[in-house]
């Protein structure tokens, strides 16, 4: 695993030094253009996306959820249906797939299942809690982006206002479900506070 990370890193670094992300072009002088920092953008939204996506099944899937299971699997299955959105845009912006950004974010959610919480062979009890958060962190990165793509389509024909606007709505719903969510989860895990003030 770490080696598949190292590599992602590289990788990472590589492409920022050679297509000038943070700066100026090594060894060239020149700026990247619009559409080099773009697809940097966009790239860096699928990964976070398919990160999400993996933690959303994961919560989905868990016996230990805090809403209902079916709402979970829908939920689930809105944020696949909003990762295949993002490269539907990708593809028509000619914005190509970084798959080692990719591979990255999936092995980088897989990994944050072994993360020390006190419970080495089991899930901690607040497991349902720190997930229902990154999720709800994730849900608000993908509205960020899709409110940043609104933008572009006022002057890029390439891209819909109209189904944008219904996946920043969407992700409005999905953030409002998962904060109710999480704030059963908290409540339920951590209780109210206890001792003296």
């Amino acid at each position: 695993m770490s080696f598949w990370v190292g590599y992602a890193l590289r990788k990472t670094r590589n492409e920022s030094a050679q297509s000038g992300e943070g700066g100026i072009m090594a060894g060239t002088g020149t700026r990247p253009s619009g559409h080099d920092l773009l697809g940097i953008y966009l790239n860096d939204h699928l990964a976070g996306a398919t990160g999400g996506l993996e933690l959303a099944r994961r919560i989905a899937t868990s016996r230990q959820a805090s809403a209902p299971s079916a709402v979970l699997q829908q939920l689930a299955a809105e944020v696949a249906q909003d990762r295949d959105a993002l490269l539907d845009i990708m593809a028509a912006l000619s914005v190509p797939i970084r798959t080692y950004k990719v591979c990255a974010a999936w092995i980088g959610e897989k990994a944050t299942r072994l993360k020390l919480n006190g419970y080495l062979l089991a899930r901690s009890p607040l497991s349902s809690l720190e997930e229902l958060e990154m999720l709800q962190l994730g849900v608000e990165g993908k509205a960020a982006g899709w409110r940043t793509l609104r933008v572009l389509a006022d002057r890029d024909t390439r891209l819909d206002p109209d189904r944008l606007d219904e996946l920043v709505s969407r992700a409005r719903r999905q953030t409002d479900l998962l904060e109710e969510f999480r704030v059963h989860a908290a409540g339920r895990v951590i209780g109210p506070a206890t001792g003296d003030a």
